[in-house]
């Protein structure tokens, strides 16, 4: 899932304390969110980030290496906002579901890489990588312990519950045709369908 290009892009290592690199990190966040990698501007960063634009290019060698950046570390804030437990998956598709809702902008980052970046491939050190593998990998510990349906691969049943959790988050225009024509318009029900598909799909372990 990670968007890093290969060598030659990675950020320059990080002094403690460094509060200048951590306001162009926040600024791109806003920036990519809202434009994507094609049409963000590193002069528009750089002055939302009170810093230069030579600034930026010091920390970061590319745009790309600063989205890689970026997107890396929302992927390690999702995983621990987010925590999940395989024997309660439709648990974890509700906190996804609601990471989501309440922050639009973040799916939105997420989205222009997937778009923008396609192909691009994860070092094994990638911390994208690795908490997926963790997730794959406690997956596989619960089959083993009867807890989770051996029939299906970890993989499949991750991929399968992230899908479903992010379901209106990736449409929403269905979202917005939901407020006006579903029987129950309100956020509460695309919730619980979201944790109830998951819950037939992959029940809670007993």
């Amino acid at each position: 899932m990670s968007q890093s290009r290969g060598s030659g892009q990675t950020a320059a290592p990080a002094a403690p304390g460094d509060t200048t690199r951590e306001r162009i990190l926040a600024a791109a966040m806003e920036e990519f969110a809202r434009h994507g990698i094609a049409g963000a501007r590193v002069d528009r960063i750089a002055k939302l980030a009170k810093t230069s634009k030579e600034r930026v290019y010091a920390y970061f060698r590319s745009k790309d290496a600063l989205y890689a950046a970026v997107a890396a570390r929302e992927y390690v804030v999702i995983a621990e906002a987010t925590q999940i437990d395989p024997t309660d998956l439709p648990g974890y598709a509700g906190r996804l579901f609601d990471y989501f809702v309440a922050r639009p902008d973040h799916h939105r980052l997420i989205t222009w890489g997937r778009l923008e970046l396609p192909g691009t491939a994860a070092g094994a050190d990638d911390p994208t990588h690795a908490a997926i593998t963790r997730k794959i990998d406690l997956l596989r510990q619960v089959q083993q312990a009867g807890q989770l349906d051996s029939a299906w691969d970890p993989a499949d049943v991750l991929a399968l519950v992230n899908q479903i959790a992010t379901t209106w988050a990736s449409q929403p225009e269905l979202s917005e045709a939901a407020t006006a024509h579903a029987m129950d318009p309100t956020t509460a029900a695309r919730r619980a369908a979201v944790v109830t598909a998951v819950e037939r799909l992959f029940p809670r372990a007993r």
